[in-house]
């Protein structure tokens, strides 16, 4: 009882100071906890229907606990376009803009933008609340103080777009190295005799495991065509949606050999061949840049040791014999 006493005395007297990188951490994880729970949630409403029957004739604990979780995202989901209308781009272009990032991310959804906005806009009013509740009374309205805070509400606020930006960089790293080995697989299902579309949809069944982003993507594109969407439009979409420069250059190929009747083998080995092309250019650029960057280590960690070892004896017989010069000399 007294240790417990004497731990909440020393918890009680902590100052604001002191509370600073608790409370930021915990915010900072709350919301992109939030952030990643609400965009990852990208199922078609019939799906989930689908999930929730499943669900119900699982059990009862499960049942609830997916009601909660869906409640709570249809209450945020109903709360992101008010708290998403001060940063609303006002013209299509923006719009569109924000909307092919998302895609980028893999979040197709229609409130998409909506969400992520009202998010982004929290994370702002959150920044804002720990700059008036933790930085203005630690270092009251000084200048020091207003640069603090503002620099807290600036990091949150740019917090959810470099979440996004992560997400984006990963997903087009994957596509870029995955997409030579799913072509030369398209071009052996086109080689045996099976059309586009059905070369499309053993890609997506054989890489499901090994590169599942591009599987996604294939999948989706089977999905619209089946749907009875134009090839041309399926095509160009997926070149949109990725955002990869490579994808776009093979959607128009088969955007091209669709149009002009010419063979979609032929088509596929040539972008197959260049893509492969461009990977070991690149891997050779960067072996060659790795000169360069070991410049730092070495002078940061390896010339010091080196130093120390050859000219350390030199340094240390120097010193002995100065030692020995000023005793034996005269006084």
């Amino acid at each position: 009882m007294q240790d417990l006493s004497l731990l909440m005395a020393q918890s009680a007297a902590l100052g604001p100071r002191e509370l600073v990188p608790v409370l930021v951490a915990a915010a900072i994880g709350l919301g992109v906890y939030a952030l990643y729970s609400l965009f990852s949630a990208r199922d078609a409403r019939a799906e989930k229907r689908l999930d929730r029957f499943s669900r119900m004739t699982g059990g009862s604990d499960t049942h609830e606990q997916s009601s909660n979780s869906e409640r709570l995202q249809e209450l945020i989901e109903k709360a992101a376009p008010a708290l998403a209308k001060p940063l609303t781009p006002q013209t299509e272009e923006e719009q569109s803009v924000l909307k092919i990032r998302l895609l980028n991310a893999g979040w197709r959804s229609e409130g998409a933008a909506s969400i992520y906005l009202g998010i982004k806009f929290g994370f702002l009013l959150m920044g804002m609340l720990i700059a008036l509740l933790i930085v203005v009374p630690t270092y009251g309205l000084t200048q020091k103080g207003m640069i603090y805070g503002f620099l807290v509400a600036g990091v949150s606020f740019y917090l959810p777009g470099v979440f996004v930006w992560w997400r984006v960089k990963g997903r087009q790293e994957q596509i870029f190295y995955g997409l030579p080995d799913a072509l030369d697989l398209m071009v052996v299902c086109v080689e045996a005799g099976l059309g586009l579309d059905a070369a499309m949809r053993k890609v997506a069944e054989e890489m499901a495991r090994s590169f599942p982003i591009i599987s996604e993507e294939f999948s989706i594109c089977n999905f619209q065509l089946q749907m009875g969407r134009p090839r041309r439009e399926v095509l160009h979409d997926l070149g949109l949606r990725t955002g990869v420069d490579d994808m776009k250059s093979l959607a128009a190929i088969l955007i091209q050999a669709d149009r002009f009747g010419s063979s979609v083998a032929n088509a596929l080995r040539v972008q197959s061949d260049a893509m492969r092309t461009k990977r070991k250019q690149l891997a050779e650029e960067r072996a060659a840049k790795t000169a360069v960057q070991l410049i730092i280590p070495l002078i940061l960690f390896i010339f010091p040791a080196i130093f120390i070892v050859l000219v350390g004896p030199a340094g240390i017989q120097i010193v002995d014999n100065y030692m020995s010069m000023d005793v034996s000399g005269p006084k």
